[in-house]
C-alpha cells in the first residue's frame, strides 16, 4: 500500500492491476473490511483532507499511463471529504472520455460495505437534484436519522 498522491502514475505494479483507492482511515475504522477490499489489489490510500484535492487529474494520469484492469473506490459513507474520491474517479473517466472499469463502495456506519453506482455519485454532486429527491421521498430523512449525528442534532435543535 502507498499514498495515491505519492505514487508514480507509471509504477510497474499499477499496470494491468486491480487497484483499490481506499479512504486512508478505513484500516483504523474497520481493519477487517479493509483486508476484504484490499485482497488481491494494489492499494492506494487517499484522504482529501490530507492530500491535494485535485485527485481526478492524478487518477486520470494513472488510468492513461498504467492501464489498470480495474479501480475500486472505497470510502466512509457520509464523510464530506471522502465523497471526493468517488467524484474524482467519475471525473477521470470524463476527462479521458473512455470507460474506466470500476466499482464504488461505501462503508456504512463503519460496519458494512455497500456498492453505489457511478450515477449515484453524479447525482450527489447536484444538490438541486438531491433536494428534489428529499422533497419527493421525505422518508429518506428517517433513514438519514439512523446514520447521521449531524442530522440527529439538527432535529433535536429544531424540536426545542
Amino acid at each position: 500500500m502507498s499514498w495515491l498522491w505519492s505514487t508514480w502514475v507509471k509504477a510497474e505494479r499499477l499496470k494491468d492491476a486491480d487497484v483499490a483507492i481506499v479512504a486512508a482511515c478505513l484500516p483504523f475504522v474497520n481493519p477487517k473490511l479493509y483486508e476484504e477490499v484490499a485482497k488481491d489489489k494494489v492499494v492506494l490510500l487517499a484522504c482529501p483532507e490530507r492530500e491535494h484535492p485535485a485527485l481526478y487529474g492524478k487518477i486520470a494520469s494513472i488510468v492513461r499511463s498504467s492501464r489498470p484492469r480495474s479501480l475500486t473506490v472505497v470510502s466512509i459513507d457520509g464523510s464530506p471529504h471522502c465523497f471526493l474520491l468517488h467524484a474524482s474517479v467519475n471525473e477521470a473517466e470524463y476527462i479521458l472520455d473512455e470507460e474506466v472499469p470500476r466499482r464504488h463502495l461505501v462503508v456504512v456506519d463503519g460496519k458494512e460495505l455497500k456498492e453505489i453506482s457511478p450515477n449515484a455519485v453524479r447525482v450527489a454532486r447536484y444538490l438541486s437534484l438531491v433536494q428534489k429527491l428529499v422533497e419527493e421521498r421525505p422518508e429518506v430523512l428517517e433513514e438519514l436519522g439512523k446514520h447521521s449525528l449531524e442530522y440527529k442534532n439538527a432535529v433535536r435543535r429544531a424540536a426545542r
